[in-house]
């Protein structure tokens, strides 16, 4: 079982892209359900801020999921794999869980030290727990990335000046 990331976000894609893309936060059962009955996939949650829309997911087969993610992001949202294949991005295995550290952390963010992407982080994951879209896999990643996130924010002054 491997963990991947697909996504977008505002280095990637223009607005009308995440736009396109995005997932609203009363909504997500629909997607997380339909994610988890894809091939490979056995674990899921979806962030979608303004600046970024990615799928966290665990996998049986890496490369199946990623290809059956890519596919769910089009074809749920309308766009054309071919359009939409340019702006996103993948990340597998210690490359995955590096990024959900960066993400939940805000270093990956358009303000970086901004506070508000630790709150969407653990919504999402509320969420897609609820719906028993996050597994054991995710739970202990998404854990880890909270106390991480916690640990730069009072060790640094990585938020001492960030607005958005």
């Amino acid at each position: 079982m491997d963990i991947i990331v697909v996504g977008l976000n505002h280095k990637t894609a223009p607005i009308e892209i995440r736009e396109k893309v995005s997932f609203e936060e009363d909504k997500l059962g629909e997607p997380l359900k339909k994610i988890l009955s894809l091939a490979s996939i056995k674990e899921d949650m979806i962030l979608s801020t303004c600046n970024r829309v990615e799928v966290y997911a665990t996998a049986s087969d890496v490369g199946e999921g990623i290809h059956v993610l890519k596919e769910f992001l089009s074809d749920f949202h309308g766009v054309p794999r071919k359009d939409l294949e340019k702006f996103l991005y993948v990340h597998q295995g210690k490359e995955a869980v590096r990024h959900v550290f960066r993400v939940a952390s805000s270093l990956d963010s358009m303000v970086v030290g901004e506070p508000q992407i630790l709150g969407q982080v653990k919504s999402a994951f509320s969420e897609a727990s609820h719906h028993q879209a996050a597994g054991a896999i995710l739970n202990r990643l998404l854990h880890r990335a909270f106390y991480v996130a916690k640990r730069i924010r009072t060790e640094t002054t990585i938020g001492s000046r960030a607005v958005s």
